[in-house]
């Protein structure tokens, strides 16, 4: 049991603090809405979800609401590390009895990383039944989602993903901004920072302090795996963890059949029931991402292997190196989520004897084919590519044909079909 003066404590301290001076981040969501549903914003480890909640409390302040009507708590406080369903009630007590006035005035509750305390969404549920309050939740584990949430709260949240930096986000950290037309020294500032945004990922700190990053990036993925897989499923096996991480990373597909026998070929035993559900864990936790093939057959789409994307270039960097091609393909997947697109449900790859690495889906109608080719300039490469965009074309009924690279742009016909190239870091800031 908490005490009450603990909470009182973490409540007053954060009325005392200021707030840290913060990047605009793209993500852009509503401070109050008509309808009684908490705001979840989810997303991995170290991307900025608590800066964002600053940000919108920072908002709130501004727009002139006072700082007593809002409650903000960081449930990985040391201070909280045993708190419980029957503690949250408590909290909240005490939070009016310090200002007894919010009881009869709308209020404003930040819970950071909430999803650590079981059965938290009774607690939430209660408030949006009885209070008069708007809810913001954040945390690094995809149990938060609407489709995921235990029944007593499904339906009444409206979940957001918070990424590492796009590269938009990485500009203003530089004070940099892409417009349509460029002077030669403004292209070429955001073409150096979008080359070292390639190569080294987006993760916050690694931007503000990047002769920091190579520990910085190690340090995350060890947090990650010992809090987000290790601690939260109580794993035993640190070792086999860390080698699926780094599998998954180097990864282009994956197969558990596959890698079970991997495994078996170097003496680690393991069932493939574990496998499934450690590959569950990492996604969970916004590490990676499983992409599924489309099919009008919802069988054949569930029997196909994922393509596996991770959550940031960064990690490429650090497990593979310089692998320009998967860093490109990379950074085309996450720009999708970006935009809004959900991951086998709108965004799938195409096989069909030929692979087209993006298909995005709207209702019923594939509204576009996506090509990541980094060495189009390559003859051989290119072919290859254009064949697949042009076979999937035709099998799809779908005329809306872009391939992305490194550098090359324009438009061209092929066999009676029109393609865009587009340079990525053009994409990037454009569409």
């Amino acid at each position: 049991m908490i005490k009450k003066d603990i909470f009182a404590q973490i409540i007053l301290d954060f009325q005392k603090e200021n707030l840290p001076d913060l990047i605009e981040r793209d993500l852009k969501i509503e401070l109050e809405i008509p309808i009684k549903r908490a705001i979840a914003i989810l997303g991995p480890r170290r991307t900025g979800k608590t800066y964002y909640l600053y940000s919108l409390i920072k908002k709130l302040l501004e727009k002139g609401i006072e700082k007593e009507k809002i409650l903000y708590i960081n449930f990985e406080d040391p201070k909280l590390v045993d708190i419980s369903l029957e503690d949250l009630s408590v909290l909240l007590e005490v939070f009016y009895e310090i200002y007894p006035q919010n009881k009869k005035e709308k209020i404003w509750l930040f819970f950071d990383e909430i999803q650590n305390i079981k059965n938290w969404e009774i607690f939430i549920r209660k408030i949006l039944d009885k209070e008069k309050a708007q809810i913001f939740l954040s945390g690094s584990s995809s149990k938060l989602l609407s489709k995921e949430i235990a029944t007593s709260l499904r339906g009444r949240t409206l979940s957001y993903l918070l990424l590492p930096f796009s590269l938009a986000e990485v500009l203003k950290t530089k004070n940099l901004q892409y417009k349509k037309y460029l002077s030669s020294d403004e292209k070429e500032k955001i073409l150096n920072t979008f080359w070292e945004y390639f190569n080294f990922g987006g993760y916050p700190e690694t931007i503000i302090y990047p002769k920091g990053r190579k520990k910085i990036i190690n340090e995350i993925i060890e947090v990650t795996i010992h809090r987000d897989l290790i601690e939260r499923y109580k794993l035993r096996n640190t070792k086999l963890i860390k080698l699926m991480f780094n599998y998954l990373v180097k990864a282009k597909e994956f197969s558990v059949h596959k890698f079970y026998h991997f495994l078996k070929s170097i003496n680690i035993k393991v069932s493939k029931n574990s496998l499934y559900n450690y590959l569950e864990y990492f996604n969970d936790a916004f590490i990676f991402y499983s992409l599924k093939k489309f099919s009008y057959s919802l069988k054949k789409a569930e029997q196909s292997f994922s393509k596996i994307y991770t959550v940031d270039n960064a990690f490429i960097s650090e497990i593979i190196g310089d692998d320009k091609g998967k860093k490109l393909e990379n950074l085309v997947f996450l720009s999708l989520l970006r935009k809004g697109y959900e991951i086998n449900k709108n965004i799938f790859y195409y096989l069909n004897g030929k692979e087209v690495d993006f298909l995005i889906k709207e209702k019923n109608k594939v509204k576009i084919l996506i090509q990541a080719c980094h060495d189009v300039e390559n003859y051989l490469t290119k072919e290859r590519e254009l064949k697949s965009l042009i076979k999937a074309s035709r099998e799809l009924k779908c005329s809306n044909l872009l391939v992305i690279t490194s550098e090359y742009e324009g438009k061209e016909k092929v066999k009676g079909k029109t393609i865009r190239f587009v340079p990525l870091w053009k994409w990037l800031l454009e569409e």
